[in-house]
């Protein structure tokens, strides 16, 4: 661990927690909302009437959430500087006809969510999380987090030659979890639900449901400065792009309007009227010009100046498959956030985003480096090229490398978090 930049285990602790208690993007956005309250914003309803009143405001809709600052003297041209990330982690979700069982065991139909990395979610302890929808409209968040199902693995008697032939999953037949013994029952595990949230199970009429696990975060390693947990893509950013907003409007004389947009689906295409390629984050932009007397030049001129860091969990250089890495570029734990470059567009960042990230690096008083994929691995991609094609905004993809991404259960530095959200606070300072 470095010794110039020891981790602030307040920030990482208080990291861990909003993981704990974040267990679907419904949560991530609640618990975000109830952060953002406490520092002084207000909710605004997209059906309402927008007005020209300075402070923090946020709206949200489903896994979403966008909050701002107007700061006193901001006129309807006042660039946005704004942090991007996703609340949404690859997962197991609920089926709609989730009742089913097989040879005496009663199981939970799920669907496959995003890129997920199946075996990590085999033999583990998982509970049950999400929202239902009720008959009159209204939403309850679920959280069973209590072992409630398991993914079982086929014991090696049965399966001789999985360590030499590598382990074959099949998504359909073998990603299935238990929750009990004896024949499945058609509408078992919503009364279940709602005996859970206190309601009647005629009073649900939908859900999201997905499975999580249920061990907590936790440091790793002999000096502790490592951090594991779950969620961390992409949860991490979400903490440290509230933490950093809640701190910078406490800042006198901003220039710009400070911005935290959290969006949902980004693991499955951002294709959603709650993902970055849909229009929420612009419609929250264009109505913040107009309520503040605002004409489409000042919408233009204002977007014209705006600047995103679109911060999501980059590669740190895996010890074990370092060949799968850019020789060059070997990005390490605690070593600072990343700069996520890809010339072919799968990251937005160019050399004049580059600067802009440096200059906020600087002036935190933090290290960062360099991410490149291997030229010969295909490489990822975030909300940052969607956020500047769909809106013309100038992107720089970030982030803080991690290992097992997309795993039931990420590592990354334990200093790293911290690091990340001040270099995110000297951004929205400006």
């Amino acid at each position: 661990m470095s010794s110039a930049h020891r981790f602030d285990r307040g920030h990482t602790d208080d990291l861990m927690t909003f993981l704990a208690a974040s267990p679907s993007p419904y949560h991530a956005v609640a618990n975000t909302a109830e952060r953002l309250e406490k520092a002084g914003f207000r909710q605004v309803a997209e059906t309402d009437a927008w007005d020209a009143t300075t402070g923090g405001k946020y709206v949200t809709r489903g896994g979403a959430i966008i909050a701002w600052y107007v700061p006193e003297g901001a006129t309807p041209a006042s660039p946005f500087r704004i942090v991007g990330a996703h609340t949404d982690s690859p997962n197991l979700r609920v089926k709609p006809l989730p009742d089913t069982g097989s040879a005496g065991w009663r199981q939970v139909a799920v669907e496959l969510y995003g890129g997920t990395l199946l075996n990590t979610w085999l033999d583990r302890d998982l509970g049950l999380s999400g929202r239902v929808t009720l008959r009159d409209g209204s939403h309850r968040l679920v959280n069973v987090d209590r072992p409630l199902l398991r993914v079982p693995q086929l014991a090696i008697h049965l399966d001789r030659g999985v360590n030499q032939d590598g382990l074959k999953l099949d998504k359909q037949k073998h990603m299935t979890p238990i929750w009990g013994l004896g024949e499945p029952r058609e509408g078992d595990l919503i009364r279940f639900v709602a005996e859970e949230i206190g309601v009647t199970a005629e009073e649900i009429t939908g859900w999201d449901l997905m499975v999580h696990s249920v061990e907590p975060p936790a440091y790793l390693g002999r000096d502790q400065e490592l951090l594991a947990g779950p969620r961390m893509d992409n949860l991490l950013s979400v903490h440290a792009g509230t933490a950093a907003l809640t701190a910078a409007v406490a800042s006198e004389g901003l220039p710009s309007i400070p911005v935290l947009a959290a969006f949902d689906h980004e693991e499955n295409g951002s294709q959603s009227d709650t993902g970055a390629e849909g229009p929420l984050l612009g419609n929250v932009l264009e109505r913040s010009v107009f309520a503040r007397g605002g004409t489409y030049e000042d919408k233009a001129r204002a977007f014209a100046g705006t600047i995103c860091l679109s911060s999501d969990t980059g590669h740190a250089v895996h010890p074990n498959y370092a060949e799968r890495h850019d020789p060059g570029h070997h990005p390490v734990p605690n070593g600072g956030p990343i700069l996520k470059v890809n010339v072919n567009q799968r990251y937005a960042t160019d050399g004049s985003g580059r600067a802009v990230f440096a200059a906020a690096c600087e002036r935190a008083g933090v290290p960062w480096q360099h991410f490149v994929s291997n030229n010969a691995m295909p490489c990822g991609t975030t909300i940052g090229p969607i956020t500047a094609a769909r809106h013309g905004i100038a992107t720089v993809d970030i982030g803080v490398a991690c290992l097992s991404m997309h795993s039931a259960r990420e590592l990354c530095g334990a200093d790293d978090p911290h690091l990340l959200a001040s270099a995110l606070t000297a951004f929205l300072e400006g």
